[in-house]
């Protein structure tokens, strides 16, 4: 249920903030009638997110288990592919995510109303299928069945939208640098356990050998049933019978992904705090005196 709260929480916040900075520059420009074409993108976004996620979990019951096996495992690859991608940009951008957003915002005012639907439902929608096909890919690995994991999923959606609004507001200050430093590197553990688990499909599905190739058992020693057995695989995808493969390719991607992202990368103290919309530039500098 963490992880998948903190794939809310994370995907959620983006997409938030993604949002506020465009409703903040609109309004600040006194442009509020671009904000329903910016509102329709938004909610074109969520329903495609929406959709694609039920895409994912109905369409696959139809399938053969191996058929199943299959697709989730690859899907759950590319789950991983994206999370990472997503977690090494925001890092390396968040500083400058606000000038970024203002400029392409700027362009579409230039084009006109479906270049504003556009942008937001691009800002948006990224994020969206990223959240629906990580939740999914997690929710497979957890396999127990419960709505546990989708109800921490909504919970951390729930806590970014508030969040966003308080950010909105000029209530809340947000390390940028730090929170995508933290958030990132949990979720590149817990992208570990999915990519694990991935492998494991597709050896179900015997697209890869080594099914029966344990590399320990302690399921004597951690009871998967168990409180703290729910809680390790909740977190990180544990599984107290992996095979071989599954060991190998976790270590192979947790170890150099975690140190390459923990690696400095330019972030000043203090240079990624934001402190709100009207904090950061939007407000119109004053003409030069002639």
């Amino acid at each position: 249920m963490f992880s998948n709260y903190l794939i809310g929480l994370r995907e959620g916040l983006e997409a938030s903030l993604v949002v506020c900075i465009l409703i903040a520059y609109l309004v600040k420009t006194d442009r509020r009638d671009a904000l329903k074409p910016i509102w329709i993108g938004i909610g074109v976004a969520v329903l495609l997110a929406l959709g694609f996620g039920c895409a994912l979990e109905f369409g696959s019951q139809e399938l053969t288990f191996e058929a199943q096996e299959a697709l989730g495992g690859s899907l759950s690859l590319l789950a991983v592919g994206l999370v990472t991608w997503m977690v090494f940009w925001m890092r390396r951008t968040a500083r400058h995510l606000k000038a970024e957003l203002h400029g392409k915002l700027d362009e579409a005012l230039r084009m006109g109303t479906g270049a504003l639907v556009a942008t937001a439902f691009l800002a948006v929608g990224r994020e969206g299928l990223e959240t629906a096909l990580f939740v999914w890919a997690s929710v497979r690995a957890a396999g127990d069945g419960s709505p546990r994991p989708m109800i921490g999923a909504a919970l951390g959606i729930a806590t970014a939208i508030v969040l966003g609004w308080l950010f909105y507001r000029g209530a809340v200050r947000i390390n940028l640098a730090k929170f995508f430093t933290w958030t990132g590197g949990m979720l590149v553990v817990v992208a570990a356990g999915v990519l694990a688990y991935g492998f494991h499909d597709l050896q179900e599905a015997r697209w890869l050998p080594g099914l029966s190739d344990k590399a320990f058992d302690i399921s004597d020693t951690v009871d998967p049933s168990s409180w703290y057995g729910t809680l390790l695989k909740g977190i990180f995808n544990f599984q107290p019978d992996p095979t071989v493969l599954q060991v190998t390719v976790w270590l192979l991607y947790l170890v150099p992904t975690l140190t390459l992202f923990l690696a400095p990368v330019g972030f000043a103290s203090g240079k990624g705090k934001v402190k709100g919309p009207d904090e950061q530039g939007t407000r119109p500098s004053k003409a030069p005196q002639a």
